[in-house]
Parts: C-alpha cells; structure tokens; sequence
C-alpha cells in the first residue's frame, strides 16, 4: 500500500511490526521495563473489590467523636457533600470496636474474621482518590484516571509480567452469580492495550465460560478441523491488518480455549477440596457459600498460575445511604469469613508470600447521617486492607482527623497506591507504559499525578 494511502491505525500497526504480534510474545514470557527493575515479591494478585465504598469509620477506623456528638451539628467545619439536600447531623458509629492479633489492630465487631488475620495484614486508614462519584472514582481506581475506556490495574500487571499458565487465561473475573457490578465490563477492559489483555469472566454454574464447550452433537474430529480452517482464515486476515489486536487476540483465544476445556473444569472442581477447607470458606452456610466458593476457587486459580483474579459483588452494595448500620451487618456476615479464609488457605499453602491478596472499594463514606440513617460518599478518607504479597504483616498505616473525615497523616492516594503494587510484583511504574495518541500512557501517568512508592507499606 502506498504510505500516503495508509489509515493512521495502519501506519502504526504496520510501523510497529503489529502491536498484537508483540502482545502475544508478552505474554508468553515477562516485560523487561527497566534497567533497574524492583526486586519481585509477589507474582499474583488476588483482588476482592467491594463495590459502592465501605464505610471507614463503622468498619476499620474507630471515632468515638461520631457517638460523642451522634445527633448534633458536624463541628469539624466545612463538609464536601455528594448529595447536599440530604445531608443532617453526625452519625453515630452503631457497633463496637475491639484490638486483635498481636499488633493490636482495631476492628468492628462486624469483622471478626478479618480480626484473626490482624496479624497477616497491612491496614491502610489514611486512603484518599480523586472523586466523589461511583463511576470517576471506580475508573480512578480501577486505571488510575477518572475517564472511561482506559486499562485496568489487571491488564496493566498482565502487559508487564506476561502469563504464567498457557492453559488458563492470566486475568480471571469471579463475576457475582447475581448480575454485574457498576460499571460493568469497564471494571476489567482492556482499554487501548491489546485486547489479549483483558480479564476473561468465569461464571457459577455448569459453563463458566461462555462457548468453551463443545456440543455433544458435533465430533471431536470434526470440531478439530473447524478450528484449524478458522485459525488459517483469522491468520491470514490478521496478516493483512497487523494493527487490529482484538483479531490478533480472537486467535489466541482460540489456542487457548482449546487447552482450557480440560483446564478450566479441573480448576473450578472443588470435589477434591476436603471438608475442613470447605468449612473455613463457609461453603456449609448459606450466607457464605456463594462469596466463599469464589474466595476458594481464586486461591486455586492463584496456585495454577493465574496471574490476577478479581470478584466482584452485584450492583454497588456497600453505598450505603440508608440503613447504613444494617446493610454493613449483612454485607460482612456475607464476605468476612470467606475474605479471611483466603488469606489464610495461602499462608498455609506458602502461597501468600508471592500473592497479593487487596480488599478494597472506591472511596469510603461521611461521618455525618444522610437522610435519617446513612452515609453519603467521601473521597477524602477510606480504609482498605493488603495481606501477603511482600507488604507488611500486622501494621497499620496512616491516620484520619477525630471524625474519620479526612486523611491526615500519611496519606496514600490511589495512585500511591497502584505505584506501591506494582513495585511489589517488580514492576517500575515508571516504566510501564505503552505509546498511545503520541505519549507513553501508564497506570500512574506522570502528567496527572505524582505518584510515589509508599516503602513504609512494604516488608
């Protein structure tokens, strides 16, 4: 073709060699990002997102200054509020607090579980992002910038480290059996890196993934000679247009799902799992079999080589502007057991070491009542918990003001935060970039934020 005739995304995927041509290589082995690379402490990580911001103050950070002035007129001075109209006097914090584990880390009655794995975590109360809306500060989080349509954290870490299992895909999503989470498919896209890098959904029930499986009705012969001719067709059109990465990744995936028809079945059995590990998980009470079986099935998953794995929660549940008190009741009653169960099946395993284990939402929630008994949103102050992975054991970072407001000291933003990670599993933030629109994009993108490695969280 004549170079004055060439689209720009031809120019560019024909000058690059093909950008998919270059992914597929990555992920069959790890990036080389910098000359002075971080020591790796994690390989994998696992990521228990809890959707719609868990409230600090009720959960991980005690104020007794909320019961001191329950009722009463905020004195901490100026509030930024989400939905003003609704905003009232200070809310009490309904359940008690209570110290655990060597460390003496404070927690809420709620958490009991979470309390006897005080000592294999670091607790960071002194969070803080960008944004005070659901979506923003999900993309926050989630990309590291409040614009839709970029990478997530999982398919930045899969870009940097590559694969470590041909025969499982390397970024898996544990979907809630009940429906999305907001945000949608957003919450694991790929954005603009090639398309082989976003997370592959497993569903509950007999197909966790969608056309896997092939028909009773149609030979294995003749499945084999389906796939091939496609294969040659998809090959030579991919030949022709280097620079379309989902066709390049189409392909791939048809590799892959050949060797996961046998892989993903023997990953999702949990038959031979014994009872005692079934228990710890919850899987014998109703409340906690469903979050417990994908905390279990994530742990497998880690231990064949699965680089990242999410689970999401339907909806947004922990936005919690009413009946804040009996929604946190029945929220943890459902993951606390099986958020704990996974930290200590891999420590157990000798698996926590090298696994990240992240138990997180967006942004937390305001000290004052919303409405007669909930919480509004707050970007300024949230709490979120590591566990393995090369962070520390037993400590707690930061502090927020007498009313769990604000970050006060130490803050770690969520850039911070995503820098801080990405050293863990030996990856230069810095480094990690991809060219998109004439600039190195990243996850911690220096033009929108200064983010810095957080050491005081690190072993």
């Amino acid at each position: 073709m004549n170079p004055l005739q060439l689209t720009r995304r031809a120019f560019l995927g024909q000058s690059a060699g093909g950008l998919g041509a270059l992914a597929l290589a990555s992920l069959a082995a790890p990036r080389i990002l910098a000359a002075e690379r971080p020591r790796q402490t994690a390989k994998a990580v696992i990521s228990l997102f809890q959707h719609g911001g868990p409230s600090q103050m009720d959960l991980f950070d005690e104020k007794p200054e909320l019961n001191k002035w329950a009722g009463k007129p905020y004195p901490g001075g100026k509030l930024e509020i989400h939905f003003n109209n609704k905003a009232g006097n200070v809310l009490e914090a309904p359940y008690r607090f209570s110290r655990h584990g060597q460390c003496g880390m404070e927690l809420s009655e709620l958490l009991p579980h979470t309390g006897s794995i005080a000592d294999d975590i670091t607790l960071i109360r002194s969070m803080s992002t960008g944004s005070v809306d659901h979506e923003s500060a999900l993309r926050i989080i989630h990309t590291g910038r409040f614009l839709a349509g970029l990478p997530t954290m999982g398919s930045w870490i899969l870009y940097g480290l590559g694969s470590m299992n041909e025969n499982l895909p390397a970024y898996v999503v544990l979907s809630d059996p009940g429906g999305l989470p907001v945000d949608g498919e957003r919450n694991w896209s790929s954005g603009f890196l090639p398309a082989v890098y976003q997370g592959t959904p497993f569903r509950g029930g007999e197909s966790p993934v969608f056309n896997l499986k092939t028909p009773a009705k149609i030979p294995a012969a003749a499945r084999a000679n389906q796939l091939e001719f496609i294969k040659q067709i998809n090959q030579h059109h991919a030949g022709r247009f280097p620079e379309n990465t989902e066709l390049t990744a189409r392909i791939a995936n048809f590799e892959t799902a050949a060797r996961m028809q046998s892989a993903v079945p023997e990953a999702l059995d949990l038959s031979s799992e014994s009872e005692e590990t079934k228990k710890l998980y919850g899987l014998d009470n109703p409340t906690t079999a469903e979050y417990g079986r994908r905390c279990l099935i994530a742990r497998r998953l880690v231990e064949r080589g699965v680089r990242f794995v999410q689970l999401f929660l339907k909806g947004q549940p922990w936005d919690t502007h009413e009946k804040n008190a009996e929604r946190l009741k029945g929220l943890c009653a459902r993951t606390d057991q099986p958020s704990a169960a996974l930290v200590k099946d891999l420590k157990r395993r000798g698996l926590l070491d090298s696994t990240a284990v992240l138990w997180t939402g967006e942004f937390g929630r305001l000290p004052i009542s919303q409405g007669k008994d909930g919480r509004d949103h707050n970007r300024h102050a949230f709490s979120l918990w590591v566990a393995g992975g090369g962070f520390k054991s037993g400590y707690i970072h930061g502090a927020t003001d007498d009313f769990g407001y604000q970050a006060v000291t130490d803050v770690v933003n969520v850039h911070d935060f995503h820098a801080t990670l990405l050293h863990a599993l030996g990856i230069n933030h810095r480094a990690l970039t991809f060219p998109q629109e004439g600039r190195a994009a990243s996850l911690t993108d220096p033009d929108v934020t200064d983010a810095s490695v957080v050491r005081a969280l690190l072993a």
